[in-house]
């Protein structure tokens, strides 16, 4: 199968760091996503929000990228949300308790 590449980028909305995901995540995603964490953590918010509307493949790689940004952001205390969420992603979010250690908004914003 394909990769596509993920591409990650950081905005500002109402005092929320939010980093748009494009793309898998999956092995080759983590200095994507790391950086752009940092670049969100750097900002001084206390949350952070990922829009996931236009990732197509999270695998069990991926999801342990976002544990472990899970595990740095508890450190810092700052608050994680997901959202753009598909129902499929939503469930899996759920089956790994994902969801017990981040919002998960139903809307695309965060």
């Amino acid at each position: 199968m394909a990769t596509n590449e993920l591409q990650a980028a950081v905005r500002e909305d109402v005092g929320v760091a939010v980093i748009d995901l494009a793309g898998d995540v999956n092995s080759s995603a983590e200095s994507a996503l790391n950086a752009a964490y940092a670049d969100a953590a750097a900002k001084g918010t206390s949350s952070v929000g990922l829009n996931f509307e236009h990732v197509d493949y999270i695998n069990s790689t991926g999801i342990a990228l976002i544990v472990g940004l899970l595990a740095q952001a508890r450190a810092s205390a700052i608050e994680v949300k997901a959202f753009g969420l598909s129902d499929h992603y939503r469930e899996i979010f759920e089956i790994t308790r994902l969801s017990d250690f981040m919002t998960i908004e139903g809307s695309n914003h965060a």
